[in-house]
């Protein structure tokens, strides 16, 4: 989530009256905190009658509730009904009401259950549609950074090797897109 707030914040758009949309939010505080920056938020998540024999529910990945998002400690209770909503949407059909409405978007280790790896990276592509020309994506997902062939796909989970970003960054970029330099390196030290 650091990771996403910082890229948001060196683009410029952590700003009041601008708005976002959060992909698979679970109980994150994300939208907490952008209510509070005076932004209006849209969160989503999966309907609650699909997500009951995933495990998502139980672990506090799942929002199933507006509320379910609201951090007390980050945003006045009113200031965030007043910001945010909330939208049951399957990453894999995003509906054509979302396009060009949104200054950002954004997903924190989502698009890795979406059940392959070719069904994320078609998520990253369609998420872009939501956004407003200038608009700014930032997702993260799992990394298979030890191994380049082989990995989990066609799972609840997978895992993404650095191909699979190169893959979709040249997608994107053949399409127009500008994206961000792509950076491999994982560390040398306990914390990396």
């Amino acid at each position: 989530m650091a990771y996403i707030l910082q890229s948001l914040y060196s683009h410029g758009k952590i700003l009041p009256g601008a708005k976002a949309l959060g992909f698979g939010c679970g109980e994150e505080p994300l939208p907490s905190l952008f209510a509070a920056r005076g932004m209006d938020v849209t969160v989503t998540d999966l309907h609650p009658d699909r997500v009951a024999k995933l495990g998502w529910v139980e672990t506090g990945q799942h929002t199933d509730s507006l509320m379910a998002t609201f951090v007390p400690d980050l945003v006045d209770q009113n200031i965030f009904r007043d910001r945010v909503s909330l939208q049951y949407v399957d990453m894999n059909d995003i509906p054509a009401s979302l396009d060009g409405t949104y200054d950002v978007c954004w997903s924190v280790c989502a698009l890795e259950h979406l059940g392959s790896i070719e069904k994320g990276l078609d998520f990253i592509e369609n998420s872009l549609r939501s956004l407003k020309p200038g608009g700014v994506a930032v997702h993260t997902t799992e990394f298979n950074y030890s191994n380049q062939e082989r990995t989990l796909d066609n799972w609840l989970t997978v895992l993404f090797r650095q191909p699979d970003f190169q893959k979709i960054a040249d997608r994107l970029t053949e399409q127009g897109h500008t994206v961000a330099p792509l950076d491999f390196n994982v560390g040398d030290q306990p914390m990396d």
